[in-house]
């Protein structure tokens, strides 16, 4: 069997997809990976192939020979600098083609050049346009009362100034699972939220699982999570009040993630006449006593749509 190809995804439990026995070479799907990636390695690559492609021609320009007037003979740099100024047709006027040959490579350069130029500032255009969420999500997720009920909560800020209307959230918890013919799966169930959608996230959204009878994780704990591996996957929709289109944000919460017995930490203050958002506590927890759970009342502030 072929080794594996290529990592797909890393869940927060550690788990990788590893694809195995795929047609097409890695690079198949050039584009959608030169609009993914970070920018970083996007800029580091078209370094690379900006180096490569000069590369290339000088060393076509030297193997010539004598073919770029003013240029010093065997100099392989001259070579160089002038296919960079081929390539983005600056033209100093200093260095040009004296032999046929010479000119027949700028000519290929020139299309080289003028092609790689426009596709460049395509991918760059589409990697700004791009419309992209700012979503904070908390680092840990908490299971404490909400109403009376044990809950699983989460929290997200909008870290933009901006409003993402018609919020839509949905929650998935995907763990390991043994079917009753024996047959281990990895199974997905939906996680019922308090609130689902909001109509203009602005600033703070707790999100509240009730882990009531009907609940996946109802008589579960945190041994569970861990051994079947488990992972809560957030993913929030909405539209850009200022650019009309939609964007798509995503968290995933594994085992270790989740802090049992304990409330968020308040992060408002309704005192005066305006409220006041401390991000600075924004990932913090604060334990709760020894009592049950279900005997618990939340603490202010712990949950809602502010």
């Amino acid at each position: 069997m072929a080794g594996p190809r290529r990592v797909v995804n890393r869940f927060a439990s550690g788990r990788e997809i590893v694809t195995l026995g795929l047609a097409g070479a890695p690079w198949s799907d050039a584009y959608h990976r030169l609009l993914t990636m970070p920018w970083h390695r996007f800029f580091a690559l078209l370094l690379v192939a900006y180096l490569l492609v000069n590369g290339a021609f000088a060393a076509v320009y030297w193997e010539l020979g004598d073919a770029i007037e003013n240029a010093v003979p065997d100099s392989f740099l001259d070579d160089f600098f002038f296919s960079v100024q081929t390539l983005a047709t600056i033209g100093y006027g200093k260095m040009a083609p004296r032999t046929l040959g010479a000119n027949a490579v700028v000519a290929i350069e020139a299309l080289v050049g003028m092609v790689g130029l426009a596709v460049t500032t395509g991918l760059v255009y589409a990697r700004f346009a791009r419309p992209t969420a700012r979503v904070l999500f908390s680092k840990v997720a908490v299971v404490a009362p909400y109403e009376g009920v044990p809950s699983l909560m989460f929290r997200m800020a909008n870290a933009r100034g901006n409003q993402i209307v018609e919020a839509r959230l949905r929650v998935t918890l995907v763990v390991n699972e043994v079917t009753r013919e024996g047959r281990d799966v990895r199974r997905l169930h939906d996680l019922h939220l308090v609130r689902s959608e909001h109509a203009a996230f602005a600033l703070s959204w707790t999100a509240v699982h009730p882990i009531d009878a009907a609940s996946p994780l109802a008589g579960r704990d945190g041994a569970w999570l861990g051994e079947g591996q488990a992972d809560i996957i957030v993913s929030l929709s909405g539209v850009d009040e200022g650019l009309a289109q939609s964007i798509y944000a995503r968290h995933v919460y594994g085992a270790g993630d989740v802090v049992w017995n304990a409330r968020f930490a308040d992060i408002l203050d309704t005192r005066s006449l305006r409220t006041v958002v401390d991000f600075s506590r924004f990932h913090d927890t604060v334990p709760l006593g020894p009592r049950p759970l279900a005997a618990e009342a939340p603490g202010r502030g712990s949950a809602g749509n502010p």
